[in-house]
């Protein structure tokens, strides 16, 4: 008898097509879902390291803070106004960035106090554009929806031979056999070890 997560998750595999299939067919991939969803966002806590990481090394305009996190995640994150003003706001108040008057604009540059927070959280900043960054996602999205096509010919492999009585306990032997000896070697190149 499976459990109940895994009679829903085979339904996932088997009746939808997948996660190689599309919601509602159109819009994303349904691996997107699968994987985890797309890149991550980050949080309220984790937006004052990016923005002083954005701004380390020159002033920037709010909008121009944005772009420089936009950019550094392969344009997979692109923090809101509604996320930027508020923690340049608090970072002020805690004196960790500095603003002045650019023509009716403010400027933002760190502050020798808000270099000593980035340098504390600098691995933060880092963990984060290598979970969401070009190279993890946008980049490499359509060689993944590839691999996960050749994912789903397999189910659907082993779905046409029980449906057509060709899944015997011999069979069956020799496929384990076969896919255990897959999936050893792909938890090997995938495994941190292997990086």
């Amino acid at each position: 008898m499976h459990h109940p997560d895994e009679h829903w998750h085979w339904q996932r595999f088997m009746g939808r097509g997948g996660p190689w299939g599309r919601h509602g067919g159109g819009g994303r991939p349904d691996w997107w879902e699968f994987f985890g969803g797309p890149p991550p966002r980050a949080d309220r806590g984790a937006v004052r390291y990016l923005v002083l990481d954005a701004i380390e090394h020159q002033p920037r305009h709010g909008y121009e803070i944005m772009d420089a996190i936009e950019e550094r995640s392969g344009q997979t994150y692109r923090p809101s106004p509604g996320v930027i003003y508020p923690t340049l706001q608090m970072l002020e108040e805690l004196r960790h960035v500095r603003a002045t008057d650019d023509d009716g604009r403010k400027v933002y540059a760190i502050t020798p106090d808000g270099q000593r927070d980035l340098e504390a959280h600098r691995d933060e900043v880092s963990e984060f554009y290598d979970r969401s960054g070009a190279g993890s996602w946008a980049d490499y999205a359509e060689d993944l929806g590839d691999l996960m096509k050749r994912a789903g010919q397999l189910f659907r492999a082993l779905r046409r031979g029980a449906r057509r009585g060709r899944l015997t306990p011999s069979a069956m032997r020799k496929l384990r056999g076969v896919l255990d000896e897959t999936l050893t070697k792909v938890e090997g190149i995938v495994s941190d070890d292997a990086r």
